[in-house]
C-alpha cells in the first residue's frame, strides 16, 4: 500500500516511524513532513488544508490510505471531501467526517454530546458578545479558580484559568468582545473548576466497535512544577501509574462505552482515534475535553509501546473489522521530553542549527518543528523535537531521555527537568 500521512509534527514523525516499519506499506509519503520524516518517507511540500493539491498527490502516486494527524483538515471536513469526489471515494481515510469533528472543532457541541449521553463532566454554560453580563454573572455562582474556554479550534492556547473573579471577568471581556482567540472565541463556553490529576486515553473506532490504547500524561506547561503558559505538550508518560485497574475500568464503563454509543445513537460515522482528556477527581474519571486525533506529545510514548503492525490496526478501522484484532502492548514503559525554541510559547526564533541528533542511542528522536536546510536540521518551530525512551519504571525511561537529550544543542534550547514530578 501507498500511505499519505498529513502533517509536519511529532505526532506525524511517529506515525511515520510506525508505518514504515510495516511489510504492508510499499510507500510512505508525509504532506508537508519534517527533518525527521524526511529520512524515512517522501516529504511533499503541501498544507494539510489544501484538499485539491491532496487530490493530485494522491491521484498521482496512487495512494490507498489517507492518516490525518492534525485536527485542522478534519474540522474542514477533508473526509467528507474524500467521499464527494468520484475519483477519490475508494481511498481510506483515517480520521472521523466533519460534524463528528465538531467534537473537538467545537467545545459547546462537546459539552451538549457529553450531558445528552450522561458522560461525566464539569457543569458549564456558553455565551457570545451578546450574552457577556449573563457570563459575568455565572462566573458570581462558581467557586475559584474559574475556567474560560475558546468554543472553537485555537491551537490547544483557547483555555484560561484565573483565580480572581474580576480577572475573570475581564479575560471574559478580552475573549469574546475584543477576540483575544480571533473566530475561535466569538463563543466561549465557562466551566466549574475540577480539581484532580489529568490523564489522556486514547481510543481506535472503525464507527461499531472500539479498542483502547495504553493511557497516557503529558505535561502542558511551559514552566516546571507545572507553571507558566500552557503549550501543545512539553513531554509524556506512558502508562500512567495511577491508572489503576479498577479505575480503568471506570473509564471504559462510564466514559469510553458511552461515547462510542453516543456516536452512533447521533449518527456520526466515525473512523479514526478519538483522544479523551481526563481528569481523576478523587477515585472518578471526568471527561475535560475530546480531540478527534491522536495527541502530540501522547503519540510519542503511546505508539512506540504498541507491538502490533499499525498498518493491521489502520485497515481494520477502515474496514469494519476493528473487533478482530487483539492489541499487544509492550511492557515498559515510555517516555518522551520535549525540547523546544528558547521564548515559546510566545516569539521565538527560527532557523537554528540543531547538533547531535545522530549521536542518540538509546531513545528515539521524533522531530516536530524542525526542517532541513541545504543538508542541516534547523529549527521550525516552537516544539522542536520529542526524545522517547523506553525502561522498567518511567523513571528508568525519563532518566534515558534527559541523558539523551545532553547529546543535543541548539541555540537557546529549552526543555522541562521535571517530566513525572507529579506522580
Amino acid at each position: 500500500m501507498n500511505i499519505l500521512i498529513l502533517g509536519s509534527g511529532g505526532r506525524e514523525h511517529t506515525f511515520a516511524w510506525k508505518i514504515a516499519q510495516s511489510p504492508k506499506c510499499k510507500k510512505v509519503f508525509v504532506a508537508p513532513g519534517n527533518s525527521g520524516t524526511a529520512q524515512i518517507a517522501t516529504n511533499v511540500p503541501i498544507g494539510v488544508n489544501d484538499f485539491e493539491a491532496i487530490k493530485t498527490l494522491v491521484l498521482d502516486k496512487a495512494i490507498d490510505m489517507v492518516v490525518v494527524g492534525p485536527e485542522d483538515p478534519l474540522v474542514n471536513g477533508i473526509h467528507d471531501y474524500f467521499l464527494k469526489e468520484e475519483a477519490l471515494k475508494d481511498v481510506k481515510v483515517i480520521g472521523p467526517r466533519q460534524e463528528a469533528a465538531l467534537l473537538e472543532g467545537s467545545k459547546e457541541f462537546a459539552k451538549e454530546f457529553l450531558y445528552r449521553h450522561h458522560i461525566p463532566t464539569a457543569a458549564y454554560e456558553s455565551f457570545t458578545k451578546d450574552t457577556v453580563a449573563q457570563g459575568y454573572a455565572f462566573l458570581e455562582t462558581l467557586n475559584p479558580p474559574y475556567v474560560l474556554k475558546a468554543d472553537g479550534l485555537a491551537a490547544g492556547k483557547g483555555v484560561v484559568i484565573v483565580k480572581d473573579l474580576n480577572q475573570a471577568k475581564a479575560e471574559l471581556k478580552t475573549m469574546l468582545v475584543d477576540a483575544k482567540f480571533g473566530e475561535a472565541s466569538t463563543k466561549v463556553v465557562i466551566e466549574e473548576f475540577l480539581d484532580g490529576i489529568e490523564l489522556s486515553c486514547f481510543v481506535l473506532t472503525d464507527g461499531q466497535s472500539y479498542k483502547i490504547l495504553p493511557t497516557a500524561k503529558d505535561y502542558k506547561r511551559i514552566g516546571e512544577g507545572d507553571t507558566g503558559l500552557n503549550t501543545g505538550g512539553m513531554g509524556a508518560i506512558s502508562p500512567v501509574p495511577f491508572a489503576t485497574d479498577s479505575f480503568l475500568n471506570k473509564i471504559e464503563e462510564r466514559i469510553v462505552k458511552p461515547t462510542i454509543e453516543g456516536l452512533k445513537k447521533d449518527n456520526l460515522p466515525y473512523v479514526g482515534f478519538v483522544f479523551i482528556g481526563l481528569i481523576k477527581v478523587g477515585d472518578d474519571p471526568k471527561v475535560i475535553e475530546y480531540n478527534v486525533r491522536m495527541g502530540d506529545p501522547e503519540t510519542e510514548v503511546v505508539f512506540p509501546r504498541l507491538k502490533n503492525d499499525l498498518v493491521d490496526i489502520l485497515l481494520a478501522m477502515a474496514n469494519g473489522t476493528l473487533d478482530k484484532i487483539q492489541l499487544e502492548i509492550d511492557e515498559r514503559a515510555a517516555t518522551t521530553v520535549m525540547v523546544v525554541s528558547g521564548g515559546y510559547p510566545e516569539a521565538y526564533e527560527k532557523g537554528k542549527v540543531i547538533t547531535g541528533v545522530e549521536t542518540i542511542q538509546d531513545s528515539i528522536p521524533f522531530h516536530a518543528g524542525a526542517q532541513l536546510n541545504h543538508g542541516k536540521i534547523v529549527t521550525s518551530g516552537g516544539r522542536v523535537m520529542a526524545i522517547t525512551s523506553y525502561g522498567n519504571t518511567y523513571r528508568e525511561a525519563i532518566k534515558k531521555s534527559y541523558q539523551s537529550i545532553e547529546k543535543l544543542h541548539f541555540d537557546k534550547m529549552y526543555y522541562r527537568k521535571d517530566i513525572g514530578f507529579d506522580l
